[in-house]
């Protein structure tokens, strides 16, 4: 085999077209006739001719339900998110047991740089800016050289950073909790202003962290974003209070006498300063930009915005600059592209108003953040397996890439995504790599893993990444895990399952 020129089309620099398309230049508004097309084999990599393709399989029947082995489930429950956050908590509260203990002298003298530390980690974690840093630094140095096991687990670690974000902000708020306590029990040797300000931080955090947990995050979007953002403004702002007050304050003597050069010397301060420029950074790049809406049917809003992207990326957007943000994920010809678009399906208040009253301007960030997909890079061949709305964070990556397989399944998809889906997919992606399942024409749902093998198996892959449902994500993935195929799915880290305990 020939060597594969990977970077200009995954860096979506090069425009990808199938040999098989005769017009790519038509209209993206024209109705476009999209063929459902068989698994197919591509042994040598072989390009196919339409005459080749097989008709459509009629609609399975429906088999029982297969129990996923216990081992399967642990596996994929004590993912890396909870490893990380396991290794972080557990390092963190060894270390206040020796503090409590009298055994760690630091611990004792700096506090305050063992509650900032952790809240800094926690923060930069979770900052977009960083983590397309991260995301260039693996994509450039180790795409498709290194070993496949380095390279799913630079995937899976890029994945779940949150599980870091979780620990240290968990530890961040049981150090001040430690640090207050503390100095309430000398509460003679510290102002009342110091204590005061010091249970109000430690409150403020606390309901942000709350806020933040898992079932408020997935059952109650709004709550959970307009409390972990403004308790947690509010928590930094009284963090430099209590910051500065504790320092100043000299025990000795009673009074505020340590200012300006001392405050600005401890560590304490310095951790402050970084932790509010990580969290300023994202909000530098909030534009109110112009966005066209197009309502194919009134399941669906197709946002199109100005400028292209490369693949992997997902943008913010609201109709306030500060508050109620929803994530989409980016569609993308490339870099050299007019537009970029986003389908946003109608499910929650803030999708239902784009479809009963589009926007002409709307606000996001300019500076997009990196999902799982943008690893794809990595890899030499991969599948990107989608249902409804999720071929939105899916179909850059097959777009932009002649390597990657796209599989989607929906109902009805021509008519409820409309033209403009329709012709991305009809002008870039070759019937070679291609199977669209229409539920509503196949009269039900497809044998998902069965097909997933035979991919696999035909386009030699090296992973499977998945956007779906819970119950598509939990079949797909952990029947992936099962079969021994490396695969990607999205995070639902609160949704309970029956079979989690059966």
């Amino acid at each position: 085999m020939s060597a594969l020129a990977y970077n200009d089309a995954e860096k979506g620099t090069l425009e990808v077209h199938s040999p098989q398309l005769t017009d790519p230049t038509k209209d993206e508004k024209k109705a476009v006739d999209i063929e459902v097309f068989a698994v197919q084999s591509l042994e040598k990599d072989v390009p196919v001719t339409l005459p080749d393709v097989a008709k459509p399989p009629p609609a399975p029947a429906k088999s029982a339900k297969k129990s996923t082995p216990l081992w399967v489930l642990w596996v994929i429950w004590y993912n890396a998110y909870r490893r990380f956050f396991t290794v972080v908590f557990v390092v963190n509260f060894i270390g206040i047991g020796f503090a409590i203990a009298g055994k760690w002298p630091y611990a004792a003298r700096y506090p305050g740089a063992l509650v900032l530390g952790n809240l800094n980690v926690a923060i930069l974690v979770r900052n977009e800016i960083f983590g397309r840093c991260l995301y260039l630094f693996v994509n450039t140095f180790f795409a498709k050289w290194t070993p496949l096991w380095f390279r799913l687990a630079c995937t899976s670690t890029l994945q779940h950073l949150g599980g870091i974000h979780s620990g240290c902000a968990i530890s961040g708020v049981a150090w001040i909790v430690l640090m207050v306590v503390h100095q309430f029990k000398t509460k003679d040797m510290f102002n009342d202003s110091i204590l005061a300000f010091g249970v109000i931080t430690s409150v403020m955090l606390f309901v942000t962290l709350c806020a933040g947990l898992p079932w408020v995050r997935n059952t109650h979007h709004n709550v959970f974003e307009l409390n972990h953002r403004f308790f947690g403004w509010t928590s930094l702002c009284m963090t430099w209070v209590y910051t500065i007050v504790t320092n100043a304050y000299d025990t000795a003597d009673g009074k505020f006498d340590h200012v300006g050069r001392y405050v600005v010397q401890q560590q304490a301060f310095w951790y402050t300063v970084g932790m509010s420029i990580f969290i300023v950074l994202p909000w530098i790049c909030t534009r109110h930009v112009d966005v066209d809406v197009e309502l194919p049917s009134p399941k669906v809003a197709v946002l199109r915005f100005e400028r292209g992207m490369q693949q992997g990326l997902l943008a913010r957007i609201s109709r306030s600059a500060v508050k109620e943000y929803h994530a989409f994920g980016i569609i993308s010809e490339g870099t050299h592209a007019k537009h970029h678009y986003l389908i946003c399906g109608v499910q929650g208040d803030f999708t239902k108003g784009l479809v009963n009253d589009p926007p002409k301007k709307i606000w996001t960030r300019e500076l997009k953040f990196a999902g799982v997909s943008n690893t794809s890079t990595l890899y030499k061949r991969g599948i990107r397996i989608c249902t409804g709305t999720g071929l939105g964070a899916a179909l850059s990556t097959c777009i932009q890439s002649p390597y990657w397989y796209l599989i989607w399944i929906g109902s009805d998809q021509e008519k409820t995504f409309g033209p403009t889906i329709s012709g991305l997919i009809h002008r870039h992606i070759g019937p070679e790599r291609l199977l669209l399942w229409d539920s509503k024409v196949r009269g039900g749902r497809p044998p998902t893993m069965k097909i997933l093998k035979e991919v696999y198996d035909q386009w030699q892959a090296e992973v499977v990444f998945i956007t779906s449902n819970y119950v598509g994500n939990f079949e797909i993935q952990h029947g992936c895990k099962e079969a021994g195929i490396p695969a990607f799915g999205t995070l639902w880290d609160f949704v309970s399952d029956p079979r989690l305990f059966c």
